[in-house]
């Protein structure tokens, strides 16, 4: 277990020094943020404006618990739901795959740019819409299954969820570099995976760990804020938006180094090269053969 933490630190801090010296692949999480903020706003304010959004929503969801059959208004739910996850996954893959193809220029020596990057993605349109239209299916298919018991069906969605997530780890690299479908972009990922699963995944969440550590002092300064509001609303307000803007800090850079660390993982499992950054004692760590 220490083993795959220090790896997860390893290339942390590898994909951290990459990210130092490109210091504009940090547009690409930042723009991703902004696109799905308003693709939340394109969907809750209709609902909330023409009124009755929220028990809509709440009625359904009672209604699938309890095992109604108002057909027309779960069918609506579902169609809503499953749009609006289309368009979020659409969003979010884009930016991510113009960020992994400007890591990759950076691994082979390059010097990207943001116009490259958006670039890449635009000549993927066709692989990042079908991908999302997967994801989006999946989510669909885990919300529905969430949705029918409160406690088992979220521990067999959250189940079901993380092996999804493991099995389609290496999706958007495959799209970005191999330029395939997202059916074979999901059996190469596996694929990669099967071939030397070691500690990669043990690594993806010692990165995830590191970067919950960093987020503590963030929380703490708004627990802090909180507790101090009534006493002294100043203080108490101030320590609330610094902490804020810490977490949303925070998120930006760990999302932009958890996608070149993906993407350096990617190209030493796939083409056993190892970037330019990184240390092949930390990749091969991640990929330590069963």
């Amino acid at each position: 277990m220490f083993q795959r933490f220090s790896t997860g630190f390893s290339l942390a801090k590898q994909s951290w020094a990459v990210l130092k010296s490109e210091k504009q692949l940090i547009v690409f999480p930042i723009l991703s943020g902004i696109c799905c903020l308003m693709v939340m706003a394109s969907f809750a304010i209709p609902l909330f404006v023409a009124g009755g959004g929220a028990e809509i929503m709440s009625g359904v969801e009672q209604d699938a618990k309890a095992g109604g059959d108002d057909s027309m208004q779960n069918a609506l739910y579902l169609g809503v739901l499953f749009l609006f996850y289309f368009v979020n996954y659409f969003v979010v893959v884009f930016f991510n795959s113009a960020l992994v193809a400007c890591a990759i220029k950076r691994f082979y020596g390059g010097k990207p740019t943001i116009s490259e990057g958006l670039k890449a993605s635009m000549n993927r349109l066709p692989q990042i819409a079908g991908w999302a239209l997967v994801s989006a299916s999946v989510g669909l298919i885990l919300r529905v299954i969430e949705s029918r018991s409160e406690k088992v069906g979220a521990i067999v969605s959250s189940l079901l969820g993380m092996a999804w997530a493991a099995l389609t780890y290496f999706v958007v690299p495959v799209l970005v570099v191999e330029k395939v479908g997202p059916i074979k972009a999901i059996k190469r990922s596996g694929a990669i995976l099967k071939e030397s699963w070691g500690d990669a995944m043990g690594a993806h969440f010692g990165i995830g760990f590191l970067i919950f550590l960093f987020m503590l002092p963030g929380i703490g300064l708004i627990i802090g804020g909180s507790a101090l509001l009534a006493a002294v609303p100043a203080l108490g307000i101030a320590l609330i938006v610094i902490g804020v803007i810490a977490l949303l800090l925070v998120s930006l850079i760990s999302s932009a180094v958890s996608a070149i660390s993906q993407a350096a993982v990617y190209l030493y499992g796939a083409e056993g090269e190892t970037p330019d950054g990184f240390e092949t004692d930390s990749l091969g760590a991640a990929f330590a053969p069963r």
